[in-house]
């Protein structure tokens, strides 16, 4: 699962990881030209001791009251054969309605050999999604593609599309912010999939990456249904931290708001995700990496570190960078997310 949505074929798997390549790799992020150092001087032994922040006293009323009101929502699906062809899926165009009246549009995946016998709901990156990952490597299961509220085909004025706008949508707000919304839905996603696979309750997970790994840490905790999930690169991740990092991501238009309006520090304590890990009960699976312009490392592990249920880490040497050892390590994380997904 890649940042971009990268909608490629299925392919066989790279050979595996020489010395040499691991010498080029290292090469490659030394010579990585950003004007600041993307591990932030961290190593893994300091990444795994970052500790998460403090959730506010009210964290859990503050978002159980959030998916209490979501549940009242009829997501109402509506879809429609899709144009694009795969061999393993039929490929559904899907609209359905989440919270303030939004409508999200997506796609959904279903088995073209025999029935759904577990549900995925897949998060994207801040890029947005042109379609649905055909390689994701589950079998027999029902895949909802959802595009988060005011990007790709959940567009929606006057929520700009751009990242660094994106990330501050009513952020001086507390119950307004845009991520609250994003996490409202993916909860609906999930009621779409129970509303056309009731048999599945019990054997949905959630998979995102980046934008979409730190919504899952925001949105799993408190929705039951969801009975595992993958967090790769999660974004928003102890916000009081990941402000004082230099990052070339939208955390940068977050530090300049942040500097003119301090105050919305008290919006973002309840938007951390390393505050919200701390409340999940369920197996989960993090790729979390050493380097990362984008989206500072420890932010990233601090999510890891928060989570209290039973995990697993894959350690990736970077992140949001192209670098020698990146297809060899993807399909070593793919790999892994076979086995964890197996079980749902």
């Amino acid at each position: 699962m890649n940042d971009d949505d990268d909608d490629g074929e299925d392919l066989p798997p790279p050979p595996p990881l020489t010395l040499a390549d691991w010498d080029d790799a290292e090469a490659e992020a030394a010579d990585h030209g950003y004007p600041f150092d993307p591990t932030y001087g961290y190593d893994l032994s300091d990444l795994l001791a970052v500790e998460p922040p403090a959730p506010p006293a009210d964290l859990d009323r503050f978002w159980s009251a959030r998916y209490d009101a979501a549940m009242a929502v009829d997501p109402a699906p509506r879809f429609a054969l899709s144009g694009q062809q795969h061999a393993r899926w039929q490929v559904l165009d899907l609209h359905y309605r989440s919270t303030d009246e939004m409508t999200i549009g997506g796609w959904l995946l279903v088995p073209r050999n025999g029935p759904a016998v577990r549900g995925l709901v897949v998060g994207h990156g801040y890029g947005g999604r042109d379609g649905p990952d055909t390689h994701l490597p589950v079998e027999d299961t029902a895949l909802l593609f959802p595009c988060f509220r005011g990007l790709s085909r959940s567009a929606r004025h006057p929520i700009s599309q751009d990242p660094n706008w994106h990330v501050l949508h009513d952020i001086d707000k507390r119950d307004r912010y845009i991520l609250g919304g994003c996490v409202e839905d993916l909860w609906l996603g999930v009621s779409v999939l129970l509303t056309l696979f009731p048999w599945l309750e019990g054997r949905i997970g959630y998979a995102g990456i980046s934008f979409g790994g730190g919504i899952g840490a925001l949105a799993i905790p408190w929705d039951q249904r969801i009975a595992r999930g993958h967090l790769n690169l999660p974004t928003f991740g102890h916000h009081r931290l990941r402000l004082g990092l230099p990052s070339v991501g939208s955390v940068a238009a977050v530090q300049s708001f942040h500097r003119h309006h301090p105050e919305v520090m008290k919006t973002l304590a309840y938007y951390d995700a390393a505050a919200t890990a701390q409340r999940v009960t369920v197996p989960m699976h993090v790729a979390a990496a050493l380097f990362d312009p984008m989206v500072p490392p420890p932010g990233q592990f601090a999510v890891y570190n928060a989570v209290a249920s039973r995990k697993q880490l894959f350690t990736l040497s970077a992140g949001h960078i192209d670098y020698v050892a990146a297809h060899q390590e993807e399909a070593a994380l793919l790999a892994e997310l076979r086995d964890f997904f197996a079980d749902l």
